[in-house]
């Protein structure tokens, strides 16, 4: 879909620097070195709306909101102006000393889901490049890594969602399972609206009646942590009822018979005990879910950020393919992912497995591709280093510099307090961010970078869209975006080369990194992100001719007709799990002022306009299948159905993508032209991506939470966010809107545990775990489970509520278990 929303010359159409909707957006500038945003109805996510977040975002930059100079630490332990050359000559030389005394390995890098696809890519290969370090992990592992290491154990191939927005009004029955978009997304309510509307149902599993939970037509209320063991009580019946799609099963999947027989273990009594919804609750629940052709499970972080999340997630993953509803038009299972680049940022190699394309750092074929693009030895690229938490843990000790690009885990990491001393003790720190944020208040050097309006760049959408932000305005004087920074400090450290500062640079080779692997971008350049507003990956670069062959797009066997003359290499596979804050992270719910404009029907909730929805998701929108290569499948067709035809790529014909590093997308080499690929906005309605083309089943049982309650900690707590504050609020606690909706850290708590405490609305209340205490005012309501208590992770100090949460991990996503341990609560006097 061309680009036709009604702007000034002036004005920049772009995208928001907030969630993963990446709600589209005019920019104009005014006085004062800011811009005035509006709305841009092209955009068919948000088609205008905005929250209040994306309304007010310009406020972050102003001169008063930002930092404008380096700082360094002085003599007396004070944060003081400095130059550029300075800041920079004193990181690469503590850098540089680190290594030389401890190794490179005692250099760590901790980069952010909100950082561009091309900051992300270009930080993974500093740290492993120019550093020689495998200790580089990001705050996205807080945010979906246990949604991404599920999926790709079912499906073979991890992206949030594998549909896009436009098909949720369009099934039957939605379970939306730990999210509260009311508040972390407001634009995407209207989708939900409309699935009512048109007559579908929604069923929303939270423990908290949230915004959200109140426009459902069921809402279950487990008690924290047990998720899993819903989901398996609700796969029982299935079974037990005579609901599965036992045809779908035998051709589509496998593993089912192991699935099956836990399942049955979780009979709906005893899954009523465990998780506190009633039997009649359970067999509504499933009734709403089967009764149509089509229906959708979609996660967020409540089942997510748990020590089990990986395998909670993957029973939610069961009842779809048990079902059917799987790799079918308007069915399916999706994850809603949190950060703005959450899921780009989790794609291109700044996580600590992980090589660009979504390729394994493990795999040899993968590290020869990414190599050979990189000019380097692949023996020389480092390992798998450890994962978030573990990295934070670390420092001090093994880890002995720092360098954090994006993300302010003083605020959003687990066990916060412990991190902010592990933070202390580093030998020295240093940050890249756009404010103050809590964790540059801790370095050695602070460098300002520029923010979404001041630079251009590209991010990937909870869609798998692929989209291109656009500089509006020119940053202040003395602030340098993230790309200069890497430039400089790698020449700095004796890398002359490979580090450019143009974007679009960064992105040409980031295509070529990516061809051939699971997240397949070097179809897609930055004339196609204008012109059709995003393209969905897996996008090959199409060959251009004479090969006489074909691709079967189930197999990978190619079968194709066509004259090449394109070199390059195609190898590769990923695999894998990620997810925080400050340009930033994480989510959840919370209870808050709604503020959205724009235009658009809808809830309440959205007061923008709307014509109805938009099925142009761009031009030859092609819906495709995903087999063992997921770039197959290809076409000229429109809808549901799986097209094959003219230009398909396959994983058995290396030359055919990873040599174009010019700007158009449809020219793979010298020779015969033709038509891009389309990008694929529909996966697995052919197969899936694993190598037998089957999803498999993951046989799971529930278990308890890494610290159930008991006498001294009797009490659940669970934490999220509100509508006026974003991640650890680095950003959205400057603007003074927001502050205002939402002023500060509360204790949300059923009336009945209010009554045992003595305590009235407002009342200071003291929340204790095991790692801290958090105080706050008292908010009681009956929307809360009288066992658990809510607090939202926005702010730092002694309202921070992840002062008070468990680091325990998940074995298999490393995702720490943000959404359940056990406090007690007490009274505060004065």
């Amino acid at each position: 879909m061309q680009n036709t929303g009604t702007r000034t010359p002036a004005t920049t159409p772009t995208h928001c620097p907030y969630c993963a909707l990446q709600c589209g957006m005019n920019l104009t500038p005014v006085e004062g070195g800011t811009v005035e945003v509006s709305e841009r109805t092209d955009f068919p996510v948000n088609r205008g709306a905005l929250c209040g977040k994306g309304r007010t975002a310009a406020a972050v930059l102003a001169p008063g909101a930002r930092l404008t100079s380096p700082l360094v630490r002085s003599g007396d332990g004070a944060l003081v102006p400095a130059g550029w050359d300075e800041a920079l000559d004193r990181i690469a030389g503590n850098l540089e000393r680190t290594r030389a005394r401890y190794g490179a390995d005692a250099l760590g890098v901790f980069g952010g889901g909100g950082l561009t696809n091309e900051k992300a890519y270009a930080l993974g290969k500093f740290a492993r490049v120019v550093l020689g370090t495998s200790q580089i992990d990001y705050n996205g592992r807080f945010c979906m890594s246990s949604a991404a290491a599920a999926g790709t154990r079912a499906f073979g191939l991890d992206r949030g969602l594998p549909f896009p927005l436009e098909d949720v009004p369009r099934t039957g029955c939605v379970i939306l399972v730990g999210s509260n978009p009311a508040e972390t997304m407001p634009p995407s309510l209207r989708y939900f609206t409309e699935l009512r509307e048109n007559g579908g149902t929604l069923i929303v599993v939270d423990p908290r009646r949230t915004r959200t939970a109140e426009q459902a037509d069921l809402h279950l209320a487990p008690r924290p942590g047990t998720d899993l063991a819903l989901a398996l009580g609700m796969l029982h019946l299935v079974v037990a009822e005579g609901r599965v799609d036992e045809a779908y099963v035998e051709e589509r999947t496998s593993g089912w018979e192991e699935a099956r027989a836990a399942a049955m273990a979780h009979w709906p009594e005893y899954v009523e005990r465990i998780t506190g919804v009633s039997v009649p609750e359970l067999r509504e629940a499933v009734r709403l879910f089967c009764a149509p052709e089509a229906a959708m499970v979609l996660t967020a972080r409540g089942p997510e950020q748990q020590a089990k999340g990986t395998d909670t997630v993957g029973a939610w993953i069961n009842l779809c393919l048990a079902t059917g509803r799987a790799g079918r038009p308007l069915s399916g299972y999706g994850c809603l992912t949190g950060q703005g680049n959450g899921q780009g940022g989790r794609e291109h190699g700044q996580k600590a497995d992980q090589l660009p394309g979504y390729r394994k750092l493990t795999d040899p074929a993968a590290r020869r591709h990414v190599a050979e693009v990189w000019g380097v030895d692949p023996d020389a690229l480092p390992g798998p280093g450890r994962s978030a938490y573990e990295l934070l843990d670390a420092l001090g000790t093994d880890v002995r510099s720092l360098l954090v690009m994006g993300s302010n885990p003083v605020v959003s990491a687990p066990r916060a307090a412990h991190v902010e001393g592990r933070l202390r003790s580093l030998d020295f720190l240093a940050v890249c961010d756009v404010v103050l944020s809590e964790t540059a208040e801790l370095a050695d050097v602070v460098l300002p970078v520029t923010q979404w309006a001041e630079e251009t760049g590209t991010t990937t959408s909870l869609e798998g869209r692929v989209l291109l932000r656009r500089r509006a305005i020119t940053p202040p004087d003395g602030v340098r975006g993230d790309l200069e920074v890497l430039h400089g400090l790698a020449g700095r450290l004796g890398v002359e080369k490979g580090f450019p500062t143009d974007p679009e640079e960064v992105f040409e080779e980031l295509r070529r990194a990516s061809a051939g692997g699971p997240a397949d971008y070097s179809g897609i350049d930055y004339r196609r992100l204008a012109e059709e507003n995003g393209v969905f990956w897996p996008c090959p670069a199409q060959p251009a001719a004479d090969d006489t062959h074909t691709a079967d797009p189930g197999t990978g066997t190619d079968t194709r007709t066509r004259t090449r003359t394109g070199t390059g290499t195609g190898s590769g596979s990923g695999s894998d799990s990620d997810s925080d804050s400050g340009r930033d992270s994480g989510s959840g719910s919370g209870r808050d002022m709604s503020t959205e404009t724009g235009t658009g029907s809808g809830m309440s909730t959205d007061t923008g306009t709307d014509s109805g929805m938009s099925t142009d998701t761009g031009s030859g929108s092609t819906d495709a299948g995903i087999g063992r290569d997921p770039r197959t499948a290809t076409g000229t067709g429109s809808g549901m159905s799986t097209e094959t035809g003219s230009g398909g790529s396959d994983s058995s014909d290396s030359g055919d993508s990873g040599s174009d590093s010019g700007s158009g997308s449809s020219d793979a080499g010298a020779g015969l032209r033709v038509a891009p690929h389309p990008g694929t906005p529909r996966l697995f309605l052919d197969r899936f991506a694993t190598d037998d083309g089957r999803a498999r089943f993951a046989p799971v049982t529930h278990r308890p939470s890494a610290e159930e309650p008991d006498d001294e900690y009797p009490v659940l707590l669970t934490t999220g966010r509100v509508v006026s504050q974003y991640q650890s609020g680095a950003q959205t606690r400057r603007v003074a809107e927001l502050n205002a909706a939402a002023p500060g850290p509360f204790v949300e708590l059923h009336p009945r545990l209010a009554a045992r405490l003595g305590a009235a609305d407002g009342d200071p209340l003291a929340v204790v775990s095991r790692r801290g205490r958090a105080v706050a005012p008292a908010r009681i309501t009956t929307g809360i489970r009288p066992d658990t208590v809510f607090m939202p992770f926005h702010w730092p100090g002694e309202g921070r509520a992840n002062t008070l949460t468990n680091p325990a991990l998940d074995p298999t996503s490393r995702m720490p278990e943000f959404k359940v341990c056990a406090v007690r609560v007490e009274t505060v006097t004065s």
